[in-house]
């Protein structure tokens, strides 16, 4: 059913405005001189927080929230033992990045290099930059990566700064954390390895010929 309109006219009290001004007014005193008299809560979990004061904002960089266990963090590149980087500079991590925030500079061993990691590895990034800035932390990097050279398990955050140019983490920034080392890598290789039975080089192809015509 429709609404009655009323007809009531105001009176100039209620017209003038002043006492409904009067009560904002001093409902916002309230609430300054209590949050600014009155001790904070400092507890870090805003919810958590009690007292007369009702101030939540958390007072950052002073103040941090804990981040949840499924945080990330920043990137780092994975070292090795002798603490040379994992990567390869193979560019699948640039490739895949949505945010195209990776880039990469890539040099090359040298063949006469006498350390046993790097004869069987023939690049390495010269140059390795993420723009924290672009980067949407989506982890796609980290799955592309072939030689589990870069991981986001720091559990840090970007640092505030009013320089772009701090976000922008290159190699040697990058190049953090404990060295990594699988049993599957190539420079574990034992020099007395034997090569397999089968004379296939290509992994795509079947090691057995097909019997039957199956």
């Amino acid at each position: 059913m429709p609404y009655k309109v009323s007809n009531e006219k105001l009176t100039l009290r209620e017209q003038a405005y002043l006492p409904e001004m009067i009560r904002g007014l001093g409902v916002t005193a309230r609430h300054f001189l209590r949050n600014l008299f009155t001790r904070r809560d400092p507890a870090p979990e805003i919810l958590d927080r009690e007292g007369p004061c009702q101030i939540t904002t958390v007072q950052y960089p002073e103040e941090k929230v804990e981040y949840p266990p499924g945080y990330r963090g920043l990137h780092r590149l994975v070292p090795r033992e002798d603490g040379s980087p994992r990567c390869v500079a193979c560019y699948m991590c640039a490739t895949v990045c949505p945010a195209q925030c990776i880039y990469i500079e890539a040099g090359e061993y040298p063949a006469d290099d006498p350390s046993a990691p790097n004869r069987v590895i023939e690049r390495y990034p010269t140059k390795f930059v993420i723009d924290e800035l672009r980067c949407i932390v989506c982890g796609f990097c980290v799955e592309a990566c072939p030689k589990d050279a870069i991981r986001m398990d720091t559990g840090l955050h970007a640092v505030s700064s009013e320089e772009r140019r701090a976000f922008m983490l290159e190699r040697e920034a990058l190049l953090r954390g404990p060295a990594v080392e699988h049993p599957s890598d190539p420079w574990r290789k034992r020099e007395d390895s034997s090569a397999p039975e089968h004379g296939e080089k290509e992994a795509h192809r079947r090691i057995s010929p097909r019997k039957n015509g199956g």
